[in-house]
């Protein structure tokens, strides 16, 4: 009886000793990577997700650039110009829809009570989680300008200015990314998930300079889509691209992605504590 005991106490001992006593934010980055490298094999072992990544940029950019285009500018090729880092934006703004959704799947087939089993912080399954779905919205980023090249868009920013917009656009779905997250935390199931992101989704992006300059817009519409985050980084993105202004919309565009990760990082962290 001793012998046992003695066994389950050094056991018990040496399972209590790689627990860390405190996760430092180091320890927290490190965590959060590992996760992201589960969430990135994900697309590995999904390789349909890459090809919804890839169809979805070559409906949006045919169907706006081509059935849009004359009607709104009487030239399909100014408005192209004019919309190609709009649809980076939107396309991308959309897809931090599936950050939410898939956390929520998790959550429901109880892989996050695995997580919470670890020795790992807290935060790091939503920190990894965001970080793979970064992958993802690479791949839409490319996608979406690689179609653009097909249909003529020549961005006179050269590569160094889309390769700035990329990571600004990228930058600022990470901020969003906290914001899904916390929703799809809060809300039952992944299909609620996906209709209530709608509902925050399309305001955001289409009352916003992506689609049409906000001056054609009414009065009050104007005053919303000129103080709309998303107009923000896609005049940021159009200074990069085809020249403009950049130094202001860079600047709110930061200062957006500052304020949307500091609101909706911290709830987002307790609902994934009180959910699991």
């Amino acid at each position: 009886m001793s012998a046992v005991t003695t066994r389950e106490r050094s056991v018990q001992a040496g399972a209590v000793s790689h627990v860390p006593r405190h996760i430092t934010p180091l320890t927290t980055v490190r965590n959060g990577l590992q996760l992201a490298w589960r969430s990135i094999l994900k697309i590995k072992a999904n390789p349909e997700e890459v090809f919804g990544l890839i169809l979805q940029p070559v409906m949006f950019v045919t169907l706006f650039v081509f059935v849009f285009g004359q009607a709104l500018m009487g030239d399909w090729q100014a408005y192209r110009d004019f919309l190609m880092p709009g649809i980076v934006a939107q396309s991308v703004i959309f897809a931090t829809l599936g950050t939410g959704f898939a956390l929520s799947q998790d959550v429901e087939k109880g892989i996050f009570d695995r997580f919470r089993s670890l020795p790992i912080a807290r935060s790091a399954p939503l920190i990894g989680a965001i970080l793979g779905d970064l992958v993802r919205y690479t791949i839409t980023v490319v996608m979406v300008l690689l179609v653009g090249v097909l249909i003529g868009f020549r961005p006179e920013g050269g590569l160094v200015g889309v390769v700035a917009a990329g990571a600004l656009v990228l930058l600022f779905a990470f901020a969003l990314c906290w914001m899904s997250a916390f929703v799809g935390m809060i809300v039952r199931t992944p299909m609620a998930v996906q209709a209530f992101g709608m509902i925050l989704m399309f305001p955001l992006t289409f009352a916003s300079s992506a689609f049409v300059d906000p001056d054609s817009m009414p009065s009050w519409l104007r005053v919303i889509a000129a103080n709309n985050p998303v107009t923000h980084i896609v005049d940021a993105m159009r200074g990069l691209m085809i020249g403009g202004d950049v130094a202001g919309p860079v600047t709110w565009t930061l200062v957006w992605a500052a304020i949307i990760t500091a609101v909706f990082f911290p709830p987002a962290v307790w609902a994934y504590r009180r959910r699991t």
